[in-house]
C-alpha cells in the first residue's frame, strides 16, 4: 500500500491531533517535481465531511468520480478509498490520461500483443489486467479521446478487455476510480465527452474542495511540510511567525496543496533563521482573486475595438483561432500545457486545433492576413 493514514499533531498546544493522509516516504520523494498533492489533513469541517464520505463509499464496489482542481489531492483520496475497501490487498493502478498520446493510452489501458504496432517487441498487460481484483485510478478522464471513451465504456459494461492486436477478450474485475479537473457535464453538452460514459463514472461522486475553501487545513498542512522538509534538510526545529501565518491564511493558493508544499520548501531554503517570515514565502499576502481583478485589459480591448471597426467575416472564429494558435505556440505546441493554461480539457483543445488546422499536416482556416 502506498499511502499512510495516521493521527498527526500539527501543534503541540492543540488539544486534538489532525488526521494525516500521505504517500509513503519513498513514493513521496519520487513525486517531488509532480503537480500532485502529497498530503491531506482533515482539520477543516469541509475536509472532515470529505473523510466521512470516503469512509461511506469505500467498502462498496461502486465506481467513484472525484472532481477537483489540480493539486487538491485526488490521487490520495483514490488510494485511501482503495485502502479502505475489500480490494486493499490487491493492486492499485494509477494512470494519468492527459500525460500520454492517444496511441499509447489504449496500449496502457488494455495491453497489446507482440507485433501489434511498430515497437511492440513483446506482449504486454494493460492496467486493467494488472489491477485485476484491485482498483484502477484514471486521472484526467476528461482528456480521453472520444474513440477511446467508447472502448472504455465497453470494458466497463462487459468486464473484459481486448488487447491491441488481439481478438481474444480477457475477463477483468477492476474497481474504477476516475478523476478530473474539468466540468464533465459541460463537456457532455459540448459533445466532447460521452454521456453514457459520464453516467457510468458518476455512480458515487466526490467533490474535492480547493485549499482556499478549507482554510482550517492550511496551517496543519504547513506544519506537516515544515517538519518533513526540515528533517530532509537536516535543520533544527523551525517555527512560523504570526505574520507568516496571517499571510498563509489570506492567500488564495491557486495551485492548492502542491503550491503550499513548494512554498514551504522554498521558504526553508532561503530563511536565514529558525522562524519563517512572510517574505520567505515570496507570496503577496493578498488574495489572488483581488489581484486578478486589477489586471488591466485595456490593450486587449483596444485590439478588439479595431477588429470590431473592420468587422471581418466570421469575427468570433478569427478571435478564437488567434487565441488558440497564440497559446499553442507560447506553450511550444504542448497540448497538455496549452489546455491547462486556457483552462479547457485536452479534448476541447484538440477539437479546436483540428478545426483551425493547427495540428501537423493541417492548413489553418485563417491567417494573420485575415485580421490585418
Amino acid at each position: 500500500m502506498n499511502t499512510v493514514f495516521k493521527p498527526y499533531s500539527n501543534d503541540p498546544t492543540a488539544g486534538q491531533a489532525s488526521s494525516l493522509l500521505t504517500f509513503d516516504e519513498k513514493l513521496s520523494r519520487s513525486l517531488a517535481l509532480s503537480v500532485r498533492a502529497t498530503a491531506l489533513v482533515f482539520e477543516d469541517p469541509v475536509s472532515r465531511h470529505l473523510l466521512e464520505q470516503m469512509e461511506r463509499i469505500a467498502p462498496s464496489d461502486a465506481t467513484v468520480l472525484i472532481i477537483g482542481e489540480t493539486g487538491t489531492g485526488k490521487e490520495l483520496v483514490a488510494r485511501h478509498i482503495h485502502a479502505l475497501s475489500s480490494r486493499k490487498n490487491n493492486t492499485f493502478g494509477a494512470l494519468n490520461c492527459a500525460a500520454l498520446s492517444e496511441n499509447l493510452i489504449e496500449s496502457e489501458l488494455f495491453g497489446h500483443e507482440k507485433g501489434a504496432f511498430t515497437g511492440a517487441l513483446a506482449s504486454k498487460e494493460g492496467w486493467f489486467e494488472t489491477a485485476h481484483k484491485g482498483s484502477l485510478f484514471l486521472d484526467e478522464v476528461g482528456d480521453l479521446p472520444l474513440a477511446l471513451q467508447a472502448k472504455l465504456l465497453r470494458v466497463l459494461q462487459e468486464r473484459e478487455v481486448v488487447k491491441v492486436g488481439s481478438r481474444q477478450p480477457v475477463p477483468v474485475d477492476v474497481r474504477i476510480i476516475a478523476a478530473t479537473n474539468v466540468n464533465l457535464e459541460e463537456a457532455v453538452a459540448a459533445q466532447h465527452f460521452r454521456a453514457d460514459l459520464y453516467y457510468r463514472f458518476n455512480v458515487a461522486m466526490i467533490q474535492l474542495a480547493p485549499l482556499r475553501e478549507r482554510p482550517g487545513d492550511i496551517l496543519p498542512l504547513t506544519h506537516h511540510f515544515l517538519k518533513m522538509y526540515a528533517e530532509r534538510l537536516g535543520y533544527a526545529e523551525v517555527a512560523l511567525s504570526p505574520a507568516a501565518m496571517h499571510v498563509l491564511l489570506n492567500y488564495d493558493w491557486p495551485g492548492n496543496i502542491r503550491e503550499l508544499e513548494n512554498a514551504v520548501h522554498r521558504a526553508l531554503l532561503i530563511c536565514p533563521g529558525n522562524v519563517l517570515r512572510p517574505e520567505d514565502f515570496k507570496l503577496s499576502g493578498v488574495r489572488i482573486s483581488e489581484q486578478a481583478n486589477s489586471i488591466s485589459t485595456s490593450s486587449l480591448e483596444t485590439a478588439l475595438h479595431r477588429l470590431f471597426e473592420q468587422a471581418p467575416p466570421k469575427l468570433f472564429e478569427v478571435i478564437e483561432e488567434t487565441v488558440i494558435r497564440s497559446a499553442f505556440e507560447y506553450c511550444e505546441k504542448n497540448q497538455v500545457q496549452t489546455a491547462r493554461m486556457l483552462d479547457i480539457s485536452r479534448n476541447v483543445l484538440r477539437h479546436k486545433l483540428n478545426h483551425y488546422g493547427l495540428l501537423p499536416g493541417k492548413q489553418g482556416k485563417f491567417t494573420e492576413k485575415d485580421v490585418a
